[in-house]
């Protein structure tokens, strides 16, 4: 289990350039409506009043990912958790455009949110093109350590789905060294074909497409929780 404190610390910048007038709206008008509560569990029934399906985006970026699962799924509810302010309001953006009500957003660290969900809650967890802190001595701040995925394990029902893609060749590295000790999780693969193809229902974002442009290869991987103990490996 990596340290508590790094466990739930956040990098990096928080904010990139100025927002406009229509943008701070957003952000003063929409977010508080459809925040996730600051205490208490975070259930379906806390969030939408019903026992729908939940599923969790941890950095969601501006929220292309968040918003297209959220229309195609209209009766699951998403959680989407985003420290960069920017990517909030383009999260926020997309709800609005798109008339997107299954959707709650928090606006900083995803693992305290994440502490929150009561165990064998989750359908989906997605991390998708985390920050890969490419030098050695950073790695403990990787997402894709085992803390935070004893703790994505715990959340997850037996059965659910762990979507993990990166076009960082470092980080594919470390990720298949870190889910290949694990045996609560199994890797949804049958060829190299199956973690080079995006699978359908997993739309590209502006930054994978990015990526694409700079000659990046991307890595998709998918992942099923099943029912060995959160957190044992081998």
């Amino acid at each position: 289990m990596s340290d508590p404190v790094t466990l739930n610390r956040l990098y990096g910048r928080r904010q990139g350039h100025k927002l406009r007038a229509g943008q701070a709206q957003l952000l003063e008008e929409l977010l508080p409506q459809i925040e996730v509560p600051e205490d208490g569990p975070i259930t379906s029934h806390a969030l939408f009043g019903d026992d729908r399906p939940l599923h969790f985006e941890i950095g969601f970026g501006s929220g292309e990912h968040l918003a297209y699962r959220a229309d195609l799924l209209p009766d699951h509810g998403f959680i989407g958790c985003e420290p960069f302010l920017n990517g909030v309001v383009g999260a926020l953006q997309h709800i609005r455009d798109d008339h997107l009500p299954n959707i709650r957003l928090h606006m900083g660290n995803a693992l305290d949110v994440l502490s929150r969900v009561p165990d064998g809650t989750l359908s989906f967890v997605y991390l998708l093109h985390p920050d890969p802190w490419p030098k050695a001595r950073h790695a403990k701040r990787r997402m894709m350590n085992h803390g935070p995925i004893d703790m994505i394990a715990a959340k997850l029902k037996p059965g659910g789905e762990f979507r993990f893609g990166t076009d960082h060749p470092v980080y594919c590295r470390w990720a298949m060294m870190i889910m290949n000790q694990r045996r609560d999780f199994d890797w949804l693969v049958e060829s190299p074909k199956n973690f080079l193809t995006r699978p359908g229902g997993w739309p590209e974002t502006r930054y994978e497409a990015k990526a694409r442009r700079k000659g990046h290869e991307v890595w998709y991987f998918r992942y099923r929780r099943n029912e060995t103990i959160a957190g044992t490996r081998t």
